[in-house]
Order: C-alpha cells, then sequence, then structure tokens
C-alpha cells in the first residue's frame, strides 16, 4: 500500500507544498547563483536513470562557472566552483530544485540517488536492483555516509531500502538528512567538499 500509492501520494503533496514556502529562497538562489556563475545558467540539467531505468533529466542548482582555458576547455571543477556555489553545495541547498523533479513524478523524496547513465553497463544484477525504485533527494546510503562510504557500501545500502521501504524508515531518514545537513556530514574532508571517485564497475 505504502510502497505503490501512499509514497508517491506524500511525495507530490509534500513538495508541492514545501516547494510553495521555500520559492523566496528558490528565487533568491536563482538571483545570486546567476550573478556568481557570471550571466550562465543558474541550474544544472543532467540525464539521469530513474525507476526502471527511464531516463529523466535531474534539475539542481549551477554550482560551477563555464570559465575556460586558453584552448576553449573548461578550467577544473575546483576552479570553476565559485564561493556562492560552495555555500550551497556544503549545504545542500542546490538540491531545492529536484523539489520539481519529484512534483513530476521522476523522482522521491527518499531513494536512491540518481547516478550517472554512463554507469548503467556496469552495474551487476544485484546493484541494478536500485531501479526498482524511484531515485530520491536523500536515501538511507545519503544519511549514512554520503560521499565518505565506498561505491560497495553505497549499492548495498541503496538495495537494502529497495527490500524495506516503509514509512517509518522513511520518517527515520528525514530526519537523520536534517541532522546530517546541519552538521555537514559526508560533505566535508580535510576542510573541502568531497567528490565520490566516478564508478568503474570494481567495487
Amino acid at each position: 500500500m505504502y510502497k505503490h500509492f501512499l509514497k508517491r501520494l506524500i511525495d507530490f503533496c509534500l513538495s508541492f507544498l514545501g516547494f510553495i514556502i521555500i520559492s523566496p529562497i528558490f528565487l533568491l538562489l536563482w538571483i545570486w547563483l546567476s550573478i556568481a556563475n557570471r550571466g550562465s545558467d543558474a541550474f544544472f540539467f543532467q540525464e539521469r536513470p530513474g525507476k526502471d531505468e527511464k531516463i529523466f533529466r535531474v534539475i539542481k542548482f549551477k554550482t560551477m562557472n563555464d570559465r575556460k582555458d586558453a584552448s576553449g576547455n573548461l578550467l577544473p571543477d575546483a576552479q570553476r566552483l565559485t564561493k556562492v556555489g560552495k555555500f550551497v553545495r556544503s549545504t545542500s541547498l542546490d538540491e531545492i530544485p529536484q523539489l520539481l523533479n519529484v512534483i513530476k513524478g521522476d523522482m522521491s523524496l527518499i531513494g536512491p540517488r540518481p547516478l550517472l547513465v554512463q554507469y548503467l553497463p556496469l552495474y551487476d544484477e544485484t546493484q541494478r536492483r536500485r531501479h526498482e525504485v524511484r531515485p530520491g533527494i536523500t536515501g538511507w546510503a545519503q544519511v549514512n555516509g554520503r560521499n565518505a562510504i565506498s561505491w560497495q557500501q553505497k549499492f548495498e545500502y541503496d538495495v537494502w531500502y529497495v527490500e524495506n521501504m516503509s514509512l517509518v524508515l522513511d520518517i527515520k531518514i528525514i530526519a537523520r538528512t536534517f541532522k546530517n545537513v546541519l552538521h555537514r556530514e559526508g560533505i566535508y574532508k580535510d576542510g573541502d567538499i568531497k567528490s565520490m571517485e566516478p564508478f568503474n564497475g570494481e567495487n
């Protein structure tokens, strides 16, 4: 009942209400990032696999500008991450636009994070089970280490969530998400924002 009906209903209602409430912050960040990104778009769009591996476009706030070197190539991420972008990313405010993905039905509030399309051929049968449910803005792996854990641990957490999804578990994940955001757990490493190494099919 919860997995097949109530979860989607709760996702839509909470996301719609939440987006209305935080719309002033949404507009402020839109303007702030547009200025910080030197006129480039304040939003970042990227194709990601969703439920049943259906491809959709995830939307996030863009935390890096489009600065290029003399050859026309984009500079390294660390050089393009603006001060505003670093703040927005470290506080997870860059995830706010994904409420629109939830309202649309591409994502859920809680679920395995949507990864890159290029990883699809690299999954084994167990890892592929993460696509049996809608991807989420936050999830069991995110509240258990986020970028500080290995790919193997991340996939194990994702599949465990698929097998144990419930209203009580989702409430627990939301509570731990707020705690982690406040303490910025799994985000910083030695003063810098953590990033996961690309997945290459090996654990």
